[in-house]
């Protein structure tokens, strides 16, 4: 994708995006040319940065295998990034194919690509252009709710996004807004960003002067919060690559800062 085609309307490309920069570190090609300078200095400043990546999507497919081996019918997923396949609703509906997945991003490029691929799907998905910032806004849309149930038990996945609420957003209290909504028997799948393994000041630095929404690292201590409300399952809160690995990690995963969990919501 280049910068003189077509703009969608409503969609900015002079600034880099979370989604877009994920996808241009995955190895995508719906990014444009400033997403590309914001990953290639990312990936300076932090060398693990695309291994880290790809941990994490693994972490996210491991996540969703497991939540739908114990009985959960429905994903709502905030932040989804563009589609890099397998996506949620692949995982999900190949293991089992009634499961509806509601896919929530704030950048209209993902949701233009998401609507794109879902249009060949059955109706047990959608897709929503709406905030985490929204919490309330999200669980209220009604794409939202054409698909989800929450009188049942559902997997929420806020996988790599929470790190993108700065403190005055105040992330807790966004995270404890969907927590509520949720009934027992529900998860909670999250990964989040750390400095823990190295210091990544400089990446974070520069992530957030150049990116629409700012990097914030956060300790484990603080990761772990995001869990309350709910029962870690074991290993617990863990570097996403060692998180029920189905494969040898890959190498330099001591390294990779991005912390993952799964927590179910008990009665």
């Amino acid at each position: 994708m280049t910068q003189d085609q077509v703009r969608i309307e409503g969609i900015d490309t002079s600034r880099p995006h979370p989604a877009r920069i994920y996808d241009y570190l995955l190895g995508g090609k719906d990014n444009y040319e400033v997403d590309q300078r914001a990953g290639d200095a990312l990936a300076v400043a932090a060398p693990e940065v695309r291994i880290g990546l790809r941990a994490n999507r693994a972490f996210m497919r491991r996540a969703v295998r497991h939540v739908i081996d114990s009985g959960v019918r429905q994903i709502l997923d905030i932040g989804t990034g563009l589609p890099t396949s397998p996506n949620v609703h692949e995982v999900a509906q190949e293991l089992v194919p009634e499961t509806r997945v509601a896919y929530v991003d704030n950048d209209p490029i993902v949701k233009a690509h998401a609507d794109a691929l879902l249009s060949r799907t059955g109706g047990g998905t959608s897709t929503v252009l709406a905030d985490l910032r929204d919490p309330r806004a999200v669980l209220d849309h009604p794409d939202v709710r054409r698909v989800i149930d929450f009188d049942e038990p559902v997997a929420l996945l806020l996988v790599a996004v929470v790190h993108f609420l700065a403190e005055s957003e105040k992330p807790g209290e966004t995270v404890a807004t969907l927590r509520d909504a949720l009934p027992a028997g529900s998860f909670l799948v999250l990964s989040h960003a750390t400095g823990d393994f190295a210091d990544r000041t400089d990446a974070q630095a520069e992530y957030s002067r150049k990116a629409t929404a700012s990097l914030n690292l956060r300790p484990r201590a603080e990761v772990e919060r995001f869990f309350d409300g709910f029962e870690l399952l074991e290993p617990g809160l863990i570097q996403v690559p060692f998180w029920r690995p189905d494969a040898p990690p890959p190498e330099r995963s001591e390294q990779i800062g991005i912390y993952g969990g799964v927590a179910r919501k008990a009665g």
